[in-house]
């Protein structure tokens, strides 16, 4: 008699709670019962279809466990569209899968459905951004990718030029295309020629894509406006900061958002012992980077005054090169902490309100 791949003819009347491994083209599942039995284990694959065959029959619904990936956003919202319950464990905090000595898919699977059935809160669960938002952040990542390919290509024509004794000029991104054409030797034309035709080629789409953001800002998030108001976060990064956030009311409170994004130190306390430990780099890494170009801005030469430049200077001023870094990572939390401030509240921005409120005489 064929295998039936439906869970609801092996599980009738019962609760479950299942883990599933997803994986690129074969994900794994571990269904427990009520009582912790495994009711059934098997494998399907990782196609919309196939998961619909498996997931989508019967009236038995229950918690499925999966980790946060490649393919979770849209198993998540498939599953949810089944009428499952659907838990995204975070996978940097599931230390007892990583750091099993006999990981497999099967094995991990079988964790899953362990974590979800004992205590959710151990899957330290995160929330996915809905298609919509996932889809307009990817315009940011594309942006973001081609940049790194530009900078990538413009420093091995510094290098190839350099290794003939020429250099290329300083200057802006836009202007290294004239500035490279004249420095390169007639000896490596026919190697870099191409080179900066790719370039000049990623410079029209990121321009263009550069159109595509603030566009999106001005007509699908209009709060971007607002966050924009604070010196050093333009279209880019305000859009960034709400696409990956997508709803301030999921912070309790404003200083959540720093450890969200990994830019609180780590603690490794114990006893008297409480050492300075550098950024967890937890989050989007993404936005983490954005916020410190941010930060640096402000901190620069051109910075306009601000509580948050003031508060940047005087941390800089206290222990050289290692003080001017952690400086920048201050400010770049504490920019986010005011972003979603400002974004929550509907408050106007004031550069220099808390210097003001201090220099108030007290009554």
């Amino acid at each position: 008699m064929k295998k039936s791949t439906r869970i609801a003819e092996k599980i009738e009347g019962e609760t479950i709670a299942t883990g599933l491994d997803l994986g690129d083209k074969v994900s794994y599942f571990c269904v427990l019962g009520p009582h912790g039995k495994i009711l059934r284990e098997d494998r399907v694959g990782t196609t919309p279809g196939a998961l619909r065959k498996v997931f989508g029959v019967g009236d038995n619904k229950g918690l499925i466990a999966l980790e946060a990936g490649t393919h979770s956003p849209w198993v998540s919202r498939l599953l949810e569209e089944l009428g499952h319950e659907v838990a995204v464990a975070n996978p940097a905090r599931l230390r007892l899968i990583f750091d099993s000595p006999f990981k497999n898919d099967r094995a991990d699977a079988r964790s899953l459905a362990r974590l979800a059935r004992m205590d959710r809160e151990l899957l330290h669960e995160i929330e996915h951004r809905s298609e919509e938002a996932q889809a307009d952040l990817a315009v940011v990542r594309s942006r973001d990718t081609l940049v790194r390919t530009r900078t990538s290509l413009i420093n091995h024509i510094r290098g190839a030029v350099k290794s003939f004794g020429a250099r290329v000029g300083k200057g802006p991104t836009e202007g290294f295309i004239l500035k490279a054409a004249e420095a390169i030797p007639p000896a490596l034309r026919g190697a870099l020629d191409p080179v900066l035709q790719t370039i000049s080629g990623l410079n029209v789409t990121i321009k263009r894509l550069d159109g595509e953001i603030s566009r999106l800002g001005r007509t699908k998030y209009p709060e971007t406006r607002r966050l924009q108001e604070v010196h050093g976060v333009g279209p880019l990064i305000s859009l960034a900061f709400v696409l990956t956030l997508e709803d301030p009311a999921r912070f309790a409170k404003s200083r959540a958002v720093g450890a969200f994004l990994g830019l609180v130190p780590r603690r490794d306390q114990s006893g008297s012992s409480d050492p300075q430990k550098r950024i967890t780099k937890r989050g989007d890494s993404l936005m983490r980077r954005l916020l410190v170009q941010s930060a640096q801005r402000i901190l620069g030469p051109f910075g306009e005054d601000s509580d948050l430049r003031r508060f940047g200077l005087r941390i800089a001023s206290h222990g050289g090169k290692n003080g001017k870094k952690r400086a920048i990572t201050a400010v770049a939390r504490k920019l986010a902490v005011l972003l979603h401030r400002l974004w929550r509240s509907g408050d106007a921005y004031m550069p220099l309100f808390a210097s003001e409120r201090a220099a108030q005489p007290a009554t």
